[in-house]
């Protein structure tokens, strides 16, 4: 007895987006030319324009096909991809970390200020804040106190810069924990003015 296999069937390959027609990949007949100056030189035929690009060791870039003509520009493609390669890798490479902040409970306020532009230095970077209070001994017995030691420095880093929490203050162990990003512009939020409403959150055991 046969036994008959069902053949899988191939998918075609997803065709290749080409970012930029390079030279003579260029088919329109004709393209609005800018100079290696960045000067608008008008519309010229194609093959006038790859003539001037390669006289300069140059190529000929069709930069915005959809126009009508097409724009084309006269520069180095090699250096071109160069640059779009970095930036890809720049904004890849970018990733948001979480930062911490150790505050004490009888901490003085040059060590206060030192802490808090520490903190606005992480934010202003893109990065998260975990704020941390470690509490000791009988500083436990005083866990309001603590509280309220946090809630002023993320009020006071909110005026510094727009502040927005993203974990609540929580308790863990003898630990006070919150973690905030940065907030929205100043400029644009009408709520400027309020102080950010942390909430407490007891951690389950």
């Amino acid at each position: 007895m046969r036994i008959s296999r069902r053949r899988r069937r191939r998918l075609p390959d997803k065709p290749v987006q080409i970012r930029y027609r390079v030279n003579t990949n260029i088919t329109v007949p004709e393209v609005r030319l800018v100079d290696e100056n960045d000067e608008n030189v008008g519309v010229v035929s194609t093959t006038e324009a790859l003539t001037r690009a390669r006289s300069m060791g140059l190529d000929l870039v069709e930069v915005s096909p959809k126009a009508n003509p097409p724009v084309a520009k006269i520069l180095d493609y090699s250096k071109l991809k160069y640059q779009e390669s970095k930036e890809s890798r720049k904004q890849k490479s970018k990733k948001v970390e979480i930062k911490g902040v150790r505050l004490t409970f009888r901490m003085g306020t040059h060590d206060r200020e030192m802490r808090m532009k520490q903190a606005q230095k992480f934010l202003q970077a893109g990065d998260k804040v975990k704020i941390e209070l470690n509490l000791r001994g009988r500083e436990r017995q005083h866990r309001d106190l603590a509280r309220q030691h946090i809630n002023e420095f993320v009020t006071a880093l909110n005026k510094l810069l727009p502040t927005k929490i993203e974990q609540p203050l929580v308790h863990q162990g003898s630990k006070l924990l919150i973690q905030v990003a940065k907030g929205q512009d100043k400029s644009q939020d009408k709520e400027q003015d309020k102080k950010p409403e942390v909430k407490v959150k007891e951690a389950k055991k």
